[in-house]
């Protein structure tokens, strides 16, 4: 009798241990331009499954250096392509994980109300303090806003008023702070549910920049990981793009 209700005791605290017990953590290192987009994605994970995702946002070069010396990530989000191939060539990366997860737009940007008329043509003027873009050597958004300065024939005539950052998180705030005029920032830094959120702005049409394709991939070291596989799998679920549109990325 004592066997049975020891038993019984046993199992009713089993079902009443809560499945967070159960939980586990996924470690992500993601690019900053995907900063508002991922913490809405990775709170509706929580929600659905129960495990925990502990986010790093950042430089994605930042990244390969610390992913290489074996910083403890299982996830990676990267603001290219370029970034998640490096790992894979080195064999860090989980075979056949790697996918776009989002492709990113380019805007021109001033926290200032009215400063930018949806063109190109204050930028054209000449008529701010500073413009503000990523650095080309370390983030692909630099890379993008190059190109769109070069198409308009500007780059000579603007480079004596560039201000550089080191990744595109950087970028947004010279030109939130006001320190730069304007700036080209991430379109997803800008705008949530499909709104531009404060200031004027300029969206670069995406013929005036090679596609920023953004890559994820499931680090070697986690390919055996289930919730890390479910979070990459969660991104490509519906829902995960209804949230990446909305903050004006594509997907495929």
């Amino acid at each position: 009798m004592r066997q049975c209700l020891a038993l019984s005791s046993i199992v009713f605290s089993v079902l009443l241990v809560s499945p967070s017990v159960y939980a586990e953590a996924v470690y992500a290192a993601v690019a900053s331009n995907f900063t508002d987009a991922m913490k809405d994605i990775a709170q509706q994970y929580e929600a659905e499954s129960g495990n925990k995702v502990v986010l790093t946002f950042g430089s994605s070069g930042k990244f390969v250096a610390q992913i290489q010396h074996g910083a403890p990530f299982q996830v990676f989000l990267s603001a290219d392509q370029n970034k998640p191939d490096a790992l894979e060539k080195a064999g860090l990366v989980a075979a056949n994980s790697r996918f776009t997860y989002a492709i990113g737009a380019l805007a021109l940007w001033s926290a200032k109300p009215n400063f930018i008329d949806n063109n190109d043509a204050h930028l054209k003027s000449g008529d701010f303090n500073k413009v503000a873009l990523a650095n080309p050597k370390l983030a692909p958004y630099g890379v993008a806003a190059m190109e769109v300065l070069a198409g308009l024939g500007l780059t000579e005539s603007t480079k004596e008023k560039w201000v550089m950052g080191e990744n595109i998180s950087q970028t947004y705030q010279f030109v939130s702070t006001g320190n730069a005029d304007l700036g080209f920032v991430a379109l997803s830094q800008i705008m949530s549910q499909g709104q531009i959120k404060s200031g004027s702005s300029w969206i670069i049409p995406t013929d005036q920049y090679s596609p920023i394709r953004q890559d994820a991939v499931l680090l070697k070291s986690a390919e055996h990981n289930v919730a890390a596989q479910g979070l990459l799998d969660y991104l490509r679920s519906d829902k995960a793009r209804s949230i990446i549109h909305s903050y004006g990325y594509q997907t495929e």
